[in-house]
């Protein structure tokens, strides 16, 4: 049940919002396969709350690519984008719920490690860009997750105190952050942190599988 004295609702977007992890994977392998790479089963977990930018840097860095930070960057924005122009779907609930938020005028917030191209892109497609107060990127701020930067600015844009913030996460260096952060923070299942969800469960204040278990004080 959602506490009357919250103020705010910030959301991670990837795996938490919309389910969009199932494309990063193909993505990876595509662009490793460029530079006859290939893809090792433990990048996601290194890279796992890293901003856009520092996962370019880490890949570059890593893997030698040739390719400049921002050309990378760009790179997998164009690989990405139709696919958030598209194909990637909201999670199950998440459209009912944001509306019964913003008409209880909970201010809402996009805190995210993705692009803000990529995420301005989705939460178009679904028509509730205009919804969101503010939208944040790791890469507009010092640090990624599970530093407590995104989620701090994303409250300081919203106007509200981190105590009266709510914060939606699917993987712990993200519930790490908002917890960080000082905040209440809400874990949702998603089957590509499956094999997490005891850590999940043990680091955040509440989990759910879906937003439609949620209701309001």
């Amino acid at each position: 049940m959602i506490d009357s004295r919250i103020k705010a609702a910030l959301f991670d977007l990837d795996g938490t919002l919309v389910d969009s992890m199932w494309m990063w994977k193909a993505i990876d392998i595509e662009y490793l396969g460029r530079y006859q790479i290939e893809l090792p089963e433990d990048l996601a977990q290194c890279i796992e709350g890293m901003s856009f930018t520092e996962t370019a840097v880490y890949m570059k860095k890593r893997f030698q690519i040739p390719e400049e930070v921002e050309a990378m960057k760009a790179a997998w924005n164009e690989m990405a984008h139709d696919k958030y122009a598209f194909e990637v779907p909201l999670k199950a609930g998440a459209y009912e719920f944001l509306k019964r938020l913003k008409e209880r005028g909970i201010r809402l917030a996009i805190a995210t490690s993705n692009s803000r191209e990529l995420a301005e892109t989705v939460l178009r497609a679904h028509r509730i860009l205009d919804w969101f107060d503010a939208v944040v990127t790791g890469c507009e701020v010092k640090n990624g997750k599970p530093a407590p930067d995104v989620y701090l600015t994303a409250a300081k844009l919203v106007g509200v105190k981190p105590e009266e913030c709510l914060v939606f996460e699917d993987v712990p260096q993200g519930i790490l952050a908002g917890k960080r952060a000082g905040m209440t923070v809400y874990a949702i299942e998603d089957p590509y942190s499956a094999d997490l969800t005891g850590e999940k469960q043990r680091l955040a204040d509440y989990y759910i599988k879906d937003y439609n278990e949620l209701t309001f004080a």
